[in-house]
Parts: C-alpha cells; sequence; structure tokens
C-alpha cells in the first residue's frame, strides 16, 4: 500500500514537472519573438543608401510618419537563461525519480525482491504419499501398495526420433507406443510421461549409464497399487488413475493434488480417495542457474494415507465372483461359453446395512490401470462386444424384477384387501379376467390348480397375481380407490430409489405409474394409455418395472427383519499409527408400516419355497443348510428376442434373519436352475464366515472375448 502512495506522488511531480518545462520554454519563445520584433533598426543607421522616393524616406533623426517611438531592446541572454533553467528542472525531475524509484526497490521492494530471488534459488519438490490400504472386515489385505520403477519422459522427446527409438529398443515396446504414450497430455501438458512401470533393473542400469543419449529421460521409483487376489471384489474396491490438469483444477476442499499423484477413479477407491490419500512429502532443495541440485536444505518425508477396512468378507466375496464366473465363462472362456452374459451377487447383513458380498461379471483386473492404460485397452473395457466389464452390474444395472416382486405384490395384496391369507385361485395355464380376448399365460402351461396366496408364491403361480393386478386396477377405475393404490405401497420398500450405497453412480429402479407411462410415450399417444394389463404385468415384475440387484437384496432384507437398512461398505479408518479414527454408524432408514400377521404370510411362503420345491431344498442341502432355516424366491424374466434373464433371492437362518442374498444372471435362462446354485453356494459362504475363515483365491479379470449371438436364444419356455 505504502509503495503504491509513493509511486502516484512520483508521478504527480513527474507530471508537474513536465509541465513546467513546457511553460517556461513556450513563454522563453514568445518574449524572444517580441524582442526581435522591436529591434529592428531604421536602414539608414546602418548606413546604406535607400532606393526608395524621397515621399518615403524618413528623416534623419526623425520618425517615420505613423510609426511608434522606438522601444527598448531586450537581451538575448535572457531567454538562454529560461532554456537553461527548464533544462535543469527536467534534469532534476528525471535523477529525482530514479532516485526515488532506487530508494523503493531497496528499502520498500526489498524483501519481496529478496523472496522472489529465494524462490528463483530453491526448488520444492513434491514426494507423493503411498495411499492406504483397503482390507476386508477381518483384516485381510484387498489392496497394498509396491514399488515400482517407473521411466518417465519430458513431453518435447515424443519429437525426437533418436531417443524413441532408443527407448524402444532397450524397454521392448514399439516405438509407436513409446510416441502415443509421450503425446498422452492425460497426466498435464507440462508433466512427464510415464513411457514404461515396472521396469527391469537391468534396463534402468542401462539408461543411467548412457544418460546423454536419454536426454529428457528420467527413472523414478514409486509407490503403485497392488492387488494379491487379482480382480477380486473389483467393481467395489474400484481403481486408480494419474491426476491431470483437470483434477488439480477442480480439486475439493482439503485434498492436496500433485501431477504425478494417483487418484480414486472408481469404488472405494474413488468414494473414500480423501483418507486413502495421504500427506505429500517435500523436499526443498538449492539450484544452480542450470537448474543442478547443489545443497537439500530441508526435507520432510511423505506420510501413508489412512488404512480403510470394509466390511466385506473375503471369502464370501471369492465365492460370489467365483460362482459368477464360472457359471458365465467357465474355464475363463469367452462370454457365450457358459450361461449368460452378465451376473451380479449382492450379499447383505440384514441387521446393520453392511455389504458382505458385491460382486458384478464380466469384471476387471484393476492392475491394468497401474502406470497408465492405452485408450484400446479403455476402449475395450467399455464395449458392449465385451459386454462392458466396468459396468457395476450390482449397483447401476437394472432389470426386470420378475417373480422376485411377488413377495412384495402379495403384501400390498395383504395389506389392501385384495387378497387374504385363505382366499383360493384356479390355475389353469390361462387368463383373461378383463374379457377382452387377450389371454395372459402362466409360465406353466398345464396350470397349477387350485391354491391359496402361500401355494401362488411358492409355486410362483402368474395366474394368481394377474387376479391380484387385476383387483388393483378395478379399485382405481371403479371402486373410487386410487389409482397408484400398489405403486404407493411398493415404494415403501424404496423400489423406485436409489439404497445410498457409499458408492457413486448407483441407479434407482422403477415403477411405473399412469403419470410415468403419459410422460414416457408423450410422442406416441396411442401407447401412453395406462391399462389394466399394465397391473397384471407389474404384479408378477415384468412390463415397465425395473430394478437393481442391490435394491432386491435391501428389500428383502426388510422383509426378513421389518426394518430397511442403508447399505455400507465402510466399515472403519484407522490412521497411520494404526489407530481407530472413524468407524461407520449403521442407519435404520425406515421400518415400513405392515401388519405383521401378514408379513408372517409372506415369510412363511417364502421359506415354503425351499422346502416344498424338491430342486431348490437339494441346492442348499448340497452346501450343508437345512432348507427350513432358509426362505427364497426365484425369478424369471422374459425378453421376447433374449435367453430369459435368471434371478434368485434367499435370507437366512428364517427364524433370526442375518444375512440377505440376491443374484441375477443376465441371459442365463430360468431363476432355479441358473441363479439358485450361484446364491446358495454365496449363503453357505455367508453363514459358514461367521465362524471360519473360508479359502480365497485369485479371480482373473474378463478375456473381452464373446461367442457370436452369445445371450439372445430365445427361450423355449420359462421356468420358475
Amino acid at each position: 500500500m505504502l509503495s503504491a502512495i509513493i509511486a502516484a506522488i512520483i508521478a504527480l511531480i513527474v507530471v508537474a514537472a513536465i509541465l513546467v518545462v513546457l511553460y517556461v520554454v513556450l513563454r522563453g519563445r514568445k518574449t524572444e519573438n517580441v524582442s526581435v520584433k522591436r529591434d529592428v533598426r531604421s536602414i539608414q543607421s546602418v548606413g546604406v543608401k535607400s532606393s526608395l522616393p524621397d515621399s518615403h524616406r524618413v528623416p534623419a533623426g526623425g520618425v517615420a510618419r505613423g510609426a511608434s517611438p522606438a522601444q527598448p531592446v531586450a537581451n538575448p541572454a535572457d531567454s538562454l537563461k529560461s532554456r537553461f533553467v527548464a533544462v535543469g528542472i527536467l534534469a532534476g525531475a528525471i535523477f529525482g525519480t530514479l532516485a526515488t524509484k532506487l530508494w523503493s526497490m531497496q528499502v520498500l521492494s526489498g524483501d519481496a525482491f529478496k523472496r522472489e530471488s529465494e524462490d528463483n534459488q530453491y526448488t520444492t519438490v513434491y514426494t507423493p504419499a503411498p495411499r492406504g490400504y483397503i482390507l476386508d472386515a477381518d483384516g485381510n489385505t484387498i489392496v497394498k501398495n509396491r514399488t515400482s520403477l517407473t521411466v518417465l519422459a519430458d513431453p518435447d522427446v515424443a519429437d525426437d526420433h533418436d531417443v524413441v527409438a532408443r527407448l524402444s529398443t532397450v524397454l521392448g515396446v514399439p516405438d509407436g507406443i513409446v510416441r502415443k504414450r509421450i503425446k498422452d497430455s492425460t497426466s498435464g501438458a507440462q508433466s512427464q510421461r510415464v513411457v514404461a512401470s515396472d521396469a527391469s533393473m537391468r534396463n534402468v542400469a542401462f539408461i543411467a549409464e548412457h544418460a546423454d543419449a536419454f536426454p529428457g529421460i528420467t527413472v523414478q521409483t514409486r509407490t503403485v497399487r497392488d492387488y494379491p487376489h487379482g480382480a477380486l471384489a473389483a467393481h467395489a474396491v474400484g481403481y486408480t488413475g494419474s491426476v491431470t490438469a483437470d483434477d488439480v483444477a477442480s480439486v475439493a476442499e482439503g485434498r492436496d493434488l500433485e501431477l504425478g499423484d494417483a487418484v480414486g477413479r472408481s469404488g472405494v477407491e474413488q468414494m473414500y480417495d480423501n483418507l486413502l490419500a495421504g500427506d505429500h512429502g517435500e523436499r526443498k532443495v538449492m539450484a544452480d542457474a542450470q537448474g543442478n541440485v547443489v545443497e537439500v536444505v530441508s526435507e520432510t518425508q511423505p506420510v501413508k494415507g489412512s488404512d480403510v477396512y470394509l466390511t466385506l468378507k473375503s471369502s464370501v466375496q471369492y465365492a460370489a465372483d467365483k460362482a459368477l464366473a464360472d457359471t458365465i465363462c467357465p474355464d475363463g472362456g469367452a462370454i457365450g461359453s457358459g450361461k449368460g452374459t452378465g451376473g451380479a451377487v449382492v450379499v447383505m447383513d440384514v441387521t446393520d446395512g453392511s455389504i458382505i458380498a458385491l460382486s458384478s461379471y464380466p469384471t476387471f483386473t484393476p492392475s491394468t490401470f497401474v502406470g497408465g492404460i492405452t485408450q484400446d485397452e479403455l476402449d475395450l473395457l467399455q464395449s458392449t462386444e465385451a459386454f462392458s466389464p466396468l459396468l457395476n452390474r450390482a449397483v447401476q444395472g437394472t432389470y426386470p424384477a420378475a417373480s422376485t416382486y411377488k413377495a412384495f405384490t402379495g403384501l400390498a395384496a395383504l395389506e389392501n384387501g385384495m387378497a387374504t391369507a385363505d382366499e383360493t385361485w384356479t390355475c389353469t395355464g390361462e387368463w383373461d379376467g378383463f374379457n377382452s380376448g387377450d389371454v395372459q399365460k402362466c409360465w406353466k402351461e398345464g396350470g397349477h390348480g387350485t391354491l391359496d396366496l402361500r401355494g401362488g408364491i411358492v409355486n410362483s403361480c402368474d395366474v394368481v397375481f394377474y387376479d391380484i393386478g387385476y383387483k388393483f386396477w378395478d379399485a382405481g377405475a371403479n371402486k373410487g380407490k386410487s389409482a397408484t393404490l400398489l405403486q404407493d405401497f411398493l415404494k415403501k420398500y424404496r423400489l423406485d430409489q436409489t439404497t445410498g450405497i457409499d458408492l457413486s453412480g448407483e441407479a434407482a429402479g422403477r415403477i411405473p405409474t399412469p403419470e410415468w407411462k403419459a410422460e414416457y410415450f408423450r410422442d406416441t399417444p396411442e401407447d401412453a394409455q395406462w391399462k389394466g394389463g399394465d397391473y397384471t404385468n407389474m404384479c408378477i415384475g415384468q412390463g415397465y418395472v425395473l430394478v437393481t440387484p442391490l435394491e432386491i437384496a435391501v428389500g428383502y432384507g426388510a422383509i426378513a427383519s421389518g426394518n430397511i437398512v442403508k447399505p455400507h461398505l465402510l466399515k472403519e479408518v484407522r490412521n497411520a499409527a494404526g489407530d481407530v479414527a472413524l468407524t461407520y454408524q449403521s442407519q435404520v432408514v425406515d421400518t415400513p408400516d405392515v401388519s405383521m400377521s401378514d408379513l408372517a404370510v409372506i415369510r412363511n411362503a417364502l421359506r415354503g419355497v425351499t422346502t416344498d420345491t424338491e430342486s431348490i431344498a437339494k441346492l442348499f442341502n448340497e452346501q450343508g443348510i437345512d432348507p427350513e432355516t432358509v426362505a427364497c424366491k426365484t425369478g424369471t424374466a422374459e425378453y421376447t428376442d433374449m435367453e430369459d434373464t435368471a434371478w434368485f433371492a434367499c435370507y437366512a437362518p428364517y427364524d433370526n434373519p442375518k444375512y440377505v442374498a440376491a443374484c441375477l444372471v443376465e441371459h442365463g435362462g430360468g431363476g432355479s436352475a441358473v441363479a439358485g446354485p450361484i446364491a446358495a453356494k454365496v449363503m453357505a459362504a455367508a453363514l459358514a464366515s461367521d465362524s471360519a475363515s473360508g479359502d480365497v483365491g485369485t479371480i482373473e479379470g474378463s478375456s473381452g472375448r464373446s461367442l457370436e449371438g452369445a445371450g439372445k436364444s430365445t427361450s423355449g419356455g420359462r421356468s420358475d
């Protein structure tokens, strides 16, 4: 502030001095002109004979006619004196300005210039901090760190053909790939580019010994992520990537980012990035004019990030990952060689929302992203031809709920008087309750005969639920009830909302309503009308109904326990000293207001699916689980041009529910035949994990290969 005031005063002084000089100079010139005019003498006075006629001559010693008397003559020295004064003032102003500026620079701004000089002389080098580990609920490591020799190149090396060729030869990487990696500016325009990670000691030594042949090339020892079990829980833990200039520009408050750091891009790595990231090390060095380090002034070691403990249990996660892979891609083959094109498994503790396993297939190996990933590799992981390995189907995939919905629509019927526990129906395999001639079929062509609501759920009879759907339609159309009576009940179980799990990108299911349909088909009004068939389809989980596997798990958990809990992956956080710094507090989101007697009817029916169905009872017996202790529901979603999608949801123990599992296999076939075996294996692993740790092996990422026509064979007839 003081410097600015002084500078302003100096400027005013200079302007004033210039104005004074201009005034003096102009006034001196005016005086000189007047003096010259007055100093003109007569011709005769200088002895020159005039050639003018006598009548025009001036008499000797006289004055010409009409002329003024002669004035005193000015001294020319006065004019020169005024000019010297002006020049002196100008010179004084200039030297005064220079003196003042020097004083300002040396005295007022001396400290600032000193700081700038020191900043130019000293350089602070930031050392990336190791990220915290990711461990399961029992302390088993899922993600850790290891050191990696990393070859880096300055951006302009891409234009040096000789250096690129030498790097290609030494590293055994095609020169086109080397150049492409150096030109990759995603980590920032000025940052060094990763040419190779995990370089061998031999190659690094060669580059160091021939440094003159590799200008712009450096080798650093970096800490990178390591995955001891391969792709285990890949979609849950996520992956990391290098910090970009955009990341630095939009960094969140409290997060310190530098180019060269690793940052979470998905899963837990992204959600808890600020906890996993440590504190940078700082090394302040003195450099000479050529940039060479001549002295290390101070150094602070980096601090490792906090360790994040998840609710996952590695043995259960391994059982889920392996069961999906073995079903869809047996022996690591191409998609289409097994059953289905993709799948998901969710296992949750119904008491507190802890996610015990969260699996999605096709999967990926997070280590693919260590040291940077090529665009071709990324395109493959995102491609529909490879069935989108990066997609977390457990959380982001939405599917028709099929008969898993019948637990909720059956409870809605009891709660709203559309059915009773003692009511019976007769299934002939066909239904036309609207008398429209548009007959709807049961999945069992010959029909189920006469059965009650429990039997309707145990046998997954569509006719029973068609009739329930008709009653909801009739109540709204003819009896003055709400047209969304069924939908309003389903919303109690939040089947149209995200669950709030601590992962980004979660999708929400859909409960179709007349308003939704009108908006969805606004461009085709003939399809926008809400019809009775929309209710009958919704009651069996078909039509426009969509859910995620996680929503089904949370919903069945609410049927088992009575409470809707918020699912979560975080258990606790421990700092670098190993002390618990944060513990997750479980949350009961809601307790649906339903009759306990109605809920008991549905629970008993779900146990009947296990005990009364020989093939399903066998699945659990083979896993050492008493079928009497398990409640479950199958589901088979039908498509017009694809194979059916298999569903299976279950919880156990029946009398004191602990775990719920939801399993889906896209276009894999019937629910009991395809999804059932997976769910039984996973439930057995979950129940066993309470007393002992199971085996944990390595999970392989998907190959990206698929057979032509995978998942497109049409169904030969649905079987729940």
